[in-house]
């Protein structure tokens, strides 16, 4: 069995098939997974669903997940190849489910897969994901006893339940980029369920991402959806990452639309609806989104970066909304406070059919200099120490500081955050400023810090 301890990551277990782990490792996470759900509910057949993306080890891995599902007793109802989003769903929808385990890559490359695992109606992240790896290492397992699969469409009351919500939109140019990701197997039924016709690029699901990388918040993977907006006078483009849980975005005119530039978007017509409500971003998000929701009528928290982290948070605080830079967006007003990016998409098409105005017209935001999100390669050790070094740097300073996350540095023109990413062996910057000439300066100073460091 192959199982490389750094698959076990804070949100989800991920790595290189056949490098990091393999079929001998999902059959006995499976195994692991059923000792901790009968632990948990004290169900002996506890009913589980399995749903997979588009990636092609994929079907090899769901079979050995399912092996090792029902070794141990479990009811699995197979989804087969679905979003993220729809694997939630079923834990919300599907009687007796209590528990889902999604395969997906999520957006690394074709050779990564992994796991995105719900106990309940909750994702589990952190302590529980360390949890299936002690088991597994223990191999302190619940004792065999006779499971079952079978296959599930769950398909029929995914597009019921939008259909109802939505009714009959009314039609907008608009333009969706499937990336040959899983959002191919629901969009088309969706969008036409509720009366839409989006211009659809690369539906086919194909785990290869034969005409690009599934990641839509990174500015080069939206060039196609970008000239397909310009091409048909389409009000929005709207993209989708491998597994369709996280979203990007180009306006009318091609550019794209920044991760918390939509959580305001979003909120400030979910705040309509929920006068006062708290509403959740994450800390790469613009100071100038927090201040927008609180002119908005909402109550901004800033909380730590991760879709789980987030998620979490949404539920604890009985916020109407929430989200982060990186494309997970959080409705739970309307629906179940998971990160649907095609359910997202919906009520983006919804706001501006309603309006009758393109995103910039909508969204009006002070001016700032930003950067996007950088990420900088280095290693596991390096990225916590130079997090550390730079709290150091500011321990007697007179700037505002906030350590929720790594470290916020407020200026009196802007911003700074570096942080650690909890999945990669990354360090995460931003900066921001209300002027170029803040941004270069903010920017140097923390430079002037990590460089030395990396």
């Amino acid at each position: 069995m192959k199982m490389s301890s750094d698959i076990f990551r804070e949100y989800d277990i991920r790595g290189v098939f056949n490098k990091d782990f393999d079929t001998d490792f999902a059959e006995m996470l499976g195994q692991a997974y059923a000792t901790m759900i009968q632990r948990k509910t004290q169900l002996d057949h506890p009913v589980i669903t399995i749903g997979n993306d588009a990636r092609l080890s994929s079907p090899d891995i769901v079979k050995s997940l399912t092996h090792g599902l029902t070794k141990k007793g479990c009811k699995v109802l197979k989804l087969g190849l679905v979003t993220t989003p729809i694997s939630y769903f079923s834990t919300f929808t599907v009687k007796d489910v209590v528990g889902s385990i999604m395969v997906t890559g999520s957006h690394n490359p074709p050779d990564y897969n992994g796991f995105k695992i719900s106990v309940g109606k909750t994702t589990i992240h952190g302590s529980e994901i360390k949890e299936l790896e002690k088991i597994i290492l223990d191999k302190s397992f619940v004792a065999d006893k006779d499971g079952s699969s079978e296959n599930y469409d769950i398909f029929p009351s995914y597009y019921s339940r939008y259909k109802e919500e939505f009714g009959i939109l009314r039609n907008i140019p608009f333009v969706v980029d499937c990336g040959n990701g899983a959002a191919g197997s629901v969009v088309r039924k969706l969008y036409e369920s509720v009366g839409l016709k989006p211009y659809i690029l690369f539906e086919e699901p194909d785990g290869n991402f034969p005409n690009h990388h599934p990641d839509p918040t990174v500015e080069k993977n939206l060039v196609q959806l970008a000239e397909k907006v310009k091409e048909v006078g389409a009000l929005i483009g709207i993209g989708f990452d491998g597994d369709a849980d996280r979203i990007g975005l180009v306006d009318h005119e091609g550019n794209m639309i920044y991760g918390d530039e939509l959580l305001a978007f979003c909120a400030r017509a979910v705040l309509k609806k929920n006068p006062g409500k708290k509403i959740i971003g994450d800390v790469k998000c613009s100071d100038r989104i927090f201040d927008y929701i609180e002119k908005h009528g909402g109550q901004p928290i800033m909380w730590k970066t991760g879709h789980s982290l987030i998620k979490d948070k949404v539920r604890k605080e009985n916020a109407p909304f929430g989200g982060e830079m990186s494309g997970h967006i959080f409705f739970n007003d309307r629906n179940y406070g998971y990160d649907d990016a095609p359910y997202a998409g919906l009520r983006i098409i919804e706001i501006l059919a309603e309006e009758g105005k393109n995103f910039r017209e909508l969204l009006t935001l002070p001016k700032a200099y930003s950067t996007p999100e950088i990420r900088i390669d280095t290693t596991e050790i390096k990225k916590i120490k130079i997090v550390e070094e730079v709290k150091k740097a500011f321990e007697n300073s007179s700037y505002g500081i906030n350590l929720i996350d790594g470290i916020r540095i407020s200026y009196e023109d802007g911003w700074a955050l570096v942080r650690a990413s909890n999945t990669q062996p990354v360090l995460v910057v931003r900066y921001e400023s209300s002027s170029e000439e803040g941004l270069k300066r903010i920017t140097k100073h923390i430079e002037d810090i990590i460089q030395p460091l990396l």
